[in-house]
């Protein structure tokens, strides 16, 4: 897999990115976001493919990209298929910092050294390659303006730009409602995309700790502990992925 491309982990981070704050939007659901990209940009470059809600290797061979080739790995020291909620979910400590990382050794974006209350070191960053962002936007842009299915990889950047709430970073107020629902509708223009977006939002509902069982029988609820009917799951309380503490406060 050739370098001259920009992989959607880098065109997701290139869109949260704010040009006049040099913050990221939606710093939590991003570093989600970032892995479920991963994982298309697997899928597009035929290293994994869907199994039912669950993701499998089915060519181990590098990409060249280390990166993508560590998640690969990963994927395929599981053994067997993992379900996509779950693989997203896990840990992904400094993941958005080795993509800004990345971005920055080749000239995308430049950092801005700072303080935080004038104690706390804070790392900022601003896109330099402003016409790389615009052209990424525009091909969104395109796709909610002339309702021609778009290409997979462009179908899968909106549903993951959806999945991590995005929508009114790049569509904002009233006005942009319209285009924000359209953003939502193009999810369905790719599978895989389709998959990893709503495994992002499962996770940031609580659904990655409710692993999927079989119904209990028709007028049965299935026995909680100490023999008792389980009670109904909390739904659609968003759960907070957890980070690590970094010696060196990266700007939100």
């Amino acid at each position: 897999m050739g370098r001259s491309r920009r992989t959607l982990p880098e065109e997701l981070l290139l869109l949260a990115l704010d040009p006049t704050t040099g913050t990221t939007a939606q710093p939590q659901s991003l570093d989600l976001g970032l892995a479920g990209a991963q994982l298309v940009e697997l899928a597009l470059a035929g290293r994994i493919a869907p199994d039912g809600d669950r993701i499998a290797v089915v060519a181990p061979r590098p990409t060249g990209d280390p990166t993508l080739d560590c998640a690969l790995e990963l994927l395929r020291r599981r053994g067997a298929p993992v379900r996509a909620v779950n693989w997203i979910g896990g840990p992904r400590l400094g993941l958005r910092q080795t993509y800004l990382s990345h971005l920055e050794r080749c000239g995308m974006v430049h950092a801005v050294e700072g303080q935080m209350c004038g104690v706390l070191p804070t790392t900022r960053y601003q896109a330099t390659e402003t016409a790389i962002s615009r052209e990424i936007k525009a091909r969104l842009d395109s796709a909610i303006r002339t309702g021609v299915p778009p290409d997979p990889r462009t179908a899968a950047l909106a549903a993951l730009a959806h999945a991590v709430g995005l929508g009114k970073h790049l569509y904002p107020g009233n006005e942009g409602r319209s285009s924000r629902s359209r953003l939502r509708d193009l999810i369905r223009h790719d599978p895989m995309g389709g998959l990893v977006a709503h495994a992002v939002m499962d996770v940031q509902n609580g659904a990655a700790a409710q692993p999927r069982r079989s119904p209990a029988p028709v007028g049965r609820q299935a026995p909680g502990p100490g023999g008792r009917p389980a009670p109904e799951p909390a739904r659609g309380v968003p759960a907070q992925p957890r980070h690590g503490s970094m010696a060196r406060a990266v700007a939100h």
